[in-house]
């Protein structure tokens, strides 16, 4: 077995995730044509609104009722990080801002002392089907930032940092910067966009790693070492086969890395995929009760609290579910009124 793997595990919806990460979910949803409210053109029957996750016909709707996502909901002492490869995602939260993103962007909340957020995934074509895959990862903030005032960031896709590599054969491979500075085999660093400003991964010393690496058929990548000590671990969510160092590693499989070690990747079969999530370990006592995620249950305690009292700040959208109509392009209104769309690359 390749020196560099610890540990391997089954995928399913939700992957194992280590410190300084706590969660990360795969949504891969074929939905049919939109019904001209942004919902799917298809019969709802059989289902349990409002909890479907039971991937009938290839798709869910999650928590909605009309339209597919997660309805307004609250969340405290950690960060979301959630890269849309496919589709697109209408946010809207507590502090006001709102958002369409997707086709290759991320949205990068950091929910502080607390906010509401909501995520819906419009059905935006009637005439073809609207196919979303995204990654959503929680990222834990340290004690001292628990409680800093919520921020909401945008990272367009064309503005997204990617190394465009070729092996000794002139196989590709592309890598992804989301988080995390990747150096070449050439020696060019690139770096990739900020973090909001209170986030662990802002520290570049905490090494927080987040990139999707896609390998054509044949290509051959070295994931290069980092620092001993921090918590890597590498998805294989797409493709048929590869080898790690001589190893086969198999799709829907997570392997547990020893960071301190490079490890050399071959795609053995269709074009594969990986996301590589890596950081140093924030080695505090971590306390969660669903959307909130503490160091103390006094704290969690508190969080409840807080929200029966405050919601937060409320809830200043129209729908709990809102969305931004057919015709709304990818964009992004930030909580001091300044709105964005994504500049060409």
């Amino acid at each position: 077995m390749s020196a560099a793997i610890k540990q391997r595990l089954k995928l399913q919806m939700f992957w194992p995730t280590f410190d300084p990460f706590l969660f990360c979910a795969f949504h891969n949803d074929r939905f049919p044509e939109g019904n001209g409210t942004l919902g799917p053109a298809a019969s709802l029957a059989g289902r349990n609104i409002g909890q479907d996750f039971a991937d009938i016909n290839g798709w869910r709707m999650y928590h909605g009722s009309k339209v597919p996502g997660f309805p307004a909901h609250p969340h405290r002492g950690f960060e979301t990080v959630t890269i849309v490869n496919e589709g697109f995602v209408d946010h809207a939260d507590s502090m006001g801002a709102a958002g369409r993103y997707g086709q290759g962007d991320t949205q990068w909340m950091t929910a502080g002392k607390g906010v509401q957020h909501s995520e819906m995934f419009p059905l935006v074509y009637e005439d073809k089907p609207n196919p979303i895959e995204l990654f959503q990862v929680w990222l834990n903030l340290p004690a001292k930032s628990k409680m800093v005032e919520p921020h909401f960031g945008m990272l367009w896709n064309e503005q997204t940092p990617v190394a465009k590599l070729q092996d000794n054969a002139g196989n590709a491979t592309q890598v992804k910067i989301v988080a995390g500075a990747y150096r070449t085999p050439a020696g060019e660093n690139i770096l990739p966009l900020a973090p909001p400003p209170d986030s662990w991964a802002g520290d570049t010393d905490n090494e927080v790693a987040i990139w999707i690496i896609d390998l054509e058929p044949n290509a051959i990548w070295t994931l290069p070492a980092a620092s001993r000590g921090l918590n890597r671990t590498l998805y294989f969510f797409e493709g048929k086969s590869a080898q790690m160092d001589g190893t086969d590693v198999s799709v829907q499989e997570a392997y547990v890395l020893d960071s301190s070690i490079s490890a050399e990747i071959q795609n053995t079969g269709t074009k594969a995929r990986f996301l590589l999530l890596q950081g140093r370990p924030i080695n505090e006592p971590v306390q969660q009760h669903g959307p909130f995620v503490m160091n103390t249950r006094q704290e969690l305690q508190q969080a409840f609290s807080d929200y029966q009292r405050t919601q937060f700040g409320g809830w200043p959208w129209q729908e709990h579910d809102q969305t931004h109509g057919k015709e709304q392009g990818r964009f992004a209104k930030f909580a001091d009124g300044r709105v964005e769309a994504p500049k060409p690359s």
